[in-house]
């Protein structure tokens, strides 16, 4: 599985329902886990977001997929982005690989990152 750090706006529609029935965001996380996904974490955000979500989806088509039902609901606008555990970063940092290679490998995302041989670090 990946995580993903979506952020989202409501649309006017979106504000609207969540004014009438704020369930409904509750309703809407349980319709994602029911799919199989996992919310890590949700916020309620002020400023240029209304609302920060990190997931754990298994590949980038899944979570563009899910993106996509979502905002077709015309509730909200999805902003997503991939999310890199820093401790697994490091450890890619930090690794020997053949990086044409890898790149070659991981181009469309399809590995989580706890499935990638990374190699030890050097020390």
């Amino acid at each position: 599985m990946g995580l993903y750090l979506m952020l989202s706006n409501l649309t006017d529609k979106g504000r609207q329902r969540v004014k009438s029935h704020p369930e409904r965001i509750n309703e809407v996380n349980a319709e994602v886990e029911s799919r199989g996904f996992k919310i890590v974490a949700q916020y309620a955000l002020l400023g240029g977001y209304d609302f920060a979500t990190i997931l754990d989806v298994p590949d980038n088509w899944n979570m563009a997929r899910l993106a996509m039902d979502l905002g077709a609901r015309g509730t909200i606008e999805p902003h997503t982005f991939p999310a890199l555990r820093t401790d697994e970063f490091v450890r890619f940092m930090r690794s020997e690989h053949d990086e044409e290679k890898w790149a070659r490998w991981h181009q469309y995302g399809e590995i989580a990152p706890h499935d990638r041989d990374l190699g030890s670090p050097p020390g």
